[in-house]
């Protein structure tokens, strides 16, 4: 955890102070209503979210710093629910959903919401925080830290909130995905990064999740670049699986300067050549980085491409030469159809190098279709060309299936679209589906006719 930074700490406390001032404390203190406290709320908690924001943005190793400071009696419990949501969602958790290593943060910041003079009211808005929060952790854990509380009606609450339903693993997961869909739009990921052997494997599923966080929010990462370089030149972590999903993270994703990047080649070729199951842990990465959803387009291949040592003789190189071919002369040039034609062929067609370029080729086609308008569909029509030379160049029955997907989600959209069958668009586009589907074996002809069948409408009793 990093500290946190004076300036931020400096707003921390006039912010404290003003609470402290406020003519809606005053009153609430005097009256102990809902209503002031909900006051004070609305006033002071936009001010913290909005500091929170910008650490969040700027310096997001910072978090667990400014969560900390937030305890302070000062502050009367406010952001603390909030915190507490951001502490769950952190958590890695296993393929059983239940968190791979205990949550410290998320029993302290519970622990100060328990010990809170306002306790009354803020478990009003923390009930499905700790449902979710106890069904990811163990028993024991969820035991340990309700019998360290001496108040009988709070640990009677917490009690509560261990429901039985989310011992079905299924409800867990459910329950999970539910609840981090509320913070879908909210920026809070943190981590620790490790120094030593121990914590590589402690820590390292929270860092590998905090950077894929990170990459697609798409924000300012310039504040843990230094991190990132300690962990690759930490001789401990060198030859691990974890050096190389970070290594591929970092030299992918990262705009780096111009001294970073030198420090980076050089790391980069030292692995490739020292590490003998490099490029087979390589593909893998690219693999599980798609299947992620992350996309790799071609400024992720041309970062790394430039930091490549193209006089090593591998399929690195190979591969990165031809990557380099289909960006700069595009997918669809004769020349570059040709140059994945004959590099294909070289490897076996299940390679994971060859799905490598599969995915390449698919997410390019997937980019297209997916940002097209509507009203551009004969654009579409145009790419369409080009499937069959690489369904044909593959002759990979998943990668025709994406395909198919692909195409029948955007044909569906234009239907809705165009709707007057008399219309010179919604006819263009039947009689595209009917000749173009059918050749491409995406659908029968039974179920084009279907596709495009007039659906009687239901008769009102």
């Amino acid at each position: 955890m990093k500290e946190l930074d004076q300036q931020y700490i400096d707003q921390l406390n006039t912010i404290a102070e003003e609470i402290q001032n406020s003519e809606e404390l005053k009153l609430y203190l005097e009256e102990e209503e809902e209503e002031q406290y909900m006051a004070i709320r609305q006033i002071y908690e936009s001010k913290i979210t909005k500091l929170y924001n910008e650490v969040a943005a700027k310096h997001p190793l910072q978090l667990l710093a400014f969560e900390n400071y937030l305890i302070d009696d000062r502050f009367e419990g406010l952001f603390l629910p909030r915190i507490l949501g951001f502490s769950v969602l952190r958590g890695v958790t296993n393929e059983h959903y239940k968190y791979i290593r205990p949550q410290a943060h998320f029993k302290k910041i519970l622990l100060a919401i328990c010990n809170s003079s306002n306790f009354d009211l803020i478990k009003k808005r923390i009930g499905q925080t700790i449902q979710v929060g106890f069904a990811l952790s163990s028993d024991i854990w969820i035991t340990n830290l309700i019998n360290s509380l001496e108040n009988k009606r709070i640990r009677y609450f917490l009690q509560s909130q261990k429901l039985p339903k989310f011992r079905d693993q299924r409800d867990r997961a459910l329950g999970h995905s539910r609840y981090k869909n509320q913070f879908r739009n909210d920026n809070f990921m943190s981590t620790e990064f490790p120094t030593d052997k121990a914590g590589l494997k402690t820590l390292f599923p929270s860092v590998k999740s905090f950077i894929k966080y990170r990459i697609k929010k798409a924000g300012d990462n310039s504040s843990f670049i230094g991190e990132m370089k300690a962990f690759l030149d930490n001789e401990l972590f060198k030859n691990s699986p974890e050096y190389v999903e970070l290594l591929g993270l970092y030299s992918h994703f990262f705009d780096l300067s111009e001294t970073d990047q030198l420090h980076l080649k050089e790391v980069f070729n030292n692995t490739r050549s020292s590490m003998p199951e490099f490029e087979e842990r390589w593909w893998e990465l690219l693999i599980d980085l798609r299947t992620e959803g992350i996309d790799i387009d071609p400024t992720a291949d041309k970062r790394i491409s430039a930091i490549l040592d193209f006089s090593i003789n591998d399929k690195l190189s190979s591969y990165y030469k031809l990557t380099d071919e289909i960006h700069s002369k595009g997918y669809i040039h004769e020349e570059s159809t040709e140059a994945v034609k004959a590099f294909y062929g070289q490897n076996e067609g299940m390679s994971p190098i060859n799905k490598c370029l599969r995915s390449t080729i698919f997410a390019y086609f997937e980019r297209f279709i997916k940002n097209i308008e509507l009203h551009e569909y004969s654009e579409y029509f145009e790419l369409s060309k080009i499937f069959p030379v690489y369904m044909d160049i593959f002759a990979n029955q998943k990668f025709n299936q994406n395909i198919k997907e692909l195409c029948m989600a955007y044909i569906k959209k234009l239907l809705k679209k165009y709707t007057d069958k008399r219309g010179k668009d919604y006819q263009d586009i039947k009689k595209f589906v009917s000749v173009n589907f059918l050749e491409l074996g995406f659908l029968k002809e039974k179920e084009i006719t279907e596709l495009f069948k007039t659906r009687r409408k239901k008769k009102t009793a």
